[in-house]
Parts: C-alpha cells; structure tokens; sequence
C-alpha cells in the first residue's frame, strides 16, 4: 500500500473556503507539485521548523523513497566552508526510521523509541551548498524486522542517499520502540530537566560554534586534554526540540563531532564518516564524560577520531568520527 504524505491536506487555509472562484498560480517550477513537511508528530519534532522530510512513497516491500529538504542557513547545522552540515543527514536518517515506523509498521503514537546504531559516510563534494535549499531522496530498505505478534519490536534500514540522481552519501541505523507501559516499567518517573549546574563550555571556536549556547562540552581541568563533561541545557530549542528524560541520541553525536574537532584543532573540517553505537541511556542527573582519541588519516586523508561517553563508570556510547579537511 502506497502512503504519501501529499496527500494531506493543511488545514487553516480560509481562503478555500471563501465564496466564488479562487485563483491558484502555481509556479513553474513547481512541476513535481507543491511542496511541503511531513506531519511533525511522524518524526518527533515539535517545531515545525525542525522537519526535514517532505514526501514518502513505497518503493516495493519493506522499501521506501523518502524526500528531504536541507535549509541553507539552519539555526544549529549551519553550513561550514560553503559545505552543509553532515549532521543534517543524520537528522533526517533518524527522521526516517520514526516516519516509517509510524506511516507503514504501524507503530502507534506515544511509543518510546531507542536509537541503538547510527552511520554514514558522505561524499565531500556532493555535501556543496547551492543557490536553493538542497534536495536529497533517501532510498531506504528496512531490514531485520522483529514484531511480536502485529507489533513492531525492532528493525534495521539501510538508506542511499542520492542529490540530482547523483550519490551523496550511505547510512544505516537500528532502533527498537516500546509501549507507554512497558517503558514506564522499564524507567519509572525520570525527571525531564536536570538538577545538576550546566557548566561553562569550552570556548565555542574550540568546536566550530559560533556561539556559546551550542557547545554541548566543558572543561574538566588540568590533566585531562582530551576528556570534558557532557554539557546538557535541557533548555537548548534545537537539542531538546520537546521534553525528554534522557540524553538524546542526536546531542551524543553532536558532541562526538565538537569532541572530535577539539582532539584535533580542525574545526574547518568536514565530518564525513560515522560508526555510532549507544548502548544505554544517558541520564540527565549525573554527568557525563566525553573522552578522544585521534587517529591516523587514512589514504583519502580522513582522521579518525575515537570517542567514548561513560556516566557512572559505564559506557553510554562509542562513536568514531572521520574528518576530512576541506584545505
């Protein structure tokens, strides 16, 4: 069965319905129809303005052809030598496991979802900021579906990342998603802010932030160059979109990519591979700690950078981070 969110109709527009005939010019560009997000509740977001998937279709079985939209000035991914963010793939890789899990496995809203593996690697050149908000189509097959009895438990999906027909980049991610009941057993009442002082971050031209707000890392003192505490600002309208009582998945990265550029002193460089696993949640009332460990490039000149989270003295993540210098 073939769903499309271009089938939705907006609501809220009174010019329908006011009497006599009602003028559309559509533009001429607009050949492939009018464009707009999917529902927001499909992907998690809360903001409008954070959905990056337009339109989906079924391709055949278990695939899936998922349009996305990348803004060429976004408040949080902004574009780094004239390049787009890398992370706005991921974003939408992670928007796409939610949209299909909702729209064609029919998991239900309200269901808990945990990320457990998240990797790509992308094309520099491909990654080029263009006159227009760049377009990619997401090619995506789903893959080691687990259910119990109708319910979808858990699944893999692999996604081809194309621009102008052209590749762009590859990604896989798995997640698995649970009831309200169960993740209540499973959690109990966790707070949704964190008790805990956010520390001072670490100078923002250090990760190749422009701004203070969006550092996620803080110093923890001599001795300890390439470890920083998790700097969580449960406060932050792009990193906690909506209340949760966790780290999430997409702030972890984040700061493996800001961790990654202070280990190395690149911080004009392109994150252009990741091998991320989480392996349980980062809780909002302890700290968390960020540790680096650089690499050596590789035969394409990308630099691997190690990183481990631990809270508790217990591994939260693991990620390794390819940077590819643009100069």
């Amino acid at each position: 069965m073939q769903r499309s969110s271009s089938t939705l109709i907006p609501t809220g527009h009174n010019a329908f319905l006011a009497p006599g005939p009602v003028i559309v010019r559509q533009p001429a560009a607009s050949a492939r129809g009018l464009t707009t997000t999917v529902p927001r509740e499909y992907v998690h977001r809360a903001a409008v303005s954070e959905v990056l998937l337009t339109n989906w279709k079924t391709d055949k079985s278990d695939c899936f052809l998922v349009d996305a939209q990348w803004p060429r000035g976004h408040a949080l991914f902004a574009p780094t030598a004239d390049h787009q963010d890398p992370l706005l793939l991921v974003e939408s890789v992670r928007q796409v496991g939610a949209l299909l899990a909702h729209t064609e496995y029919d998991v239900p809203f309200g269901h808990q979802f945990l990320m457990w593996n998240m990797s790509f690697s992308a094309l520099p050149e491909a990654l080029s900021v263009g006159p227009t908000p760049t377009e990619v189509e997401l090619r995506t097959t789903c893959h080691d579906i687990v259910r119990r009895g109708k319910q979808l438990m858990s699944m893999a999906y692999h996604v081809s990342v194309e621009r102008d027909g052209l590749p762009l980049a590859v990604a896989e991610a798995r997640f698995s998603c649970t009831s309200p009941a169960v993740y209540r057993r499973l959690r109990g009442e966790r707070p949704t802010t964190t008790a805990l002082a956010l520390p001072v971050g670490i100078a923002p031209e250090s990760v190749g932030r422009p701004g203070s707000r969006d550092v996620v890392l803080a110093a923890t003192g001599a001795g300890t160059p390439l470890r920083w505490q998790l700097r969580v600002d449960t406060s932050h309208p792009i990193f906690f979109d909506h209340p949760v009582d966790h780290v999430p998945g997409m702030v972890l990265i984040e700061s493996a990519r800001q961790a990654a550029y202070a280990a190395t002193g690149l911080t004009d460089a392109l994150p252009v591979q990741l091998d991320s696993t989480f392996t349980r949640y980062a809780e909002l009332d302890a700290p968390c700690w960020i540790e680096a460990e650089p690499g050596r490039p590789d035969a394409a000149g990308i630099i691997p950078v190690r990183i481990t989270g631990t809270q508790r003295d217990e591994t939260v993540f693991t990620a390794t981070v390819g940077l590819r210098p643009l100069v």
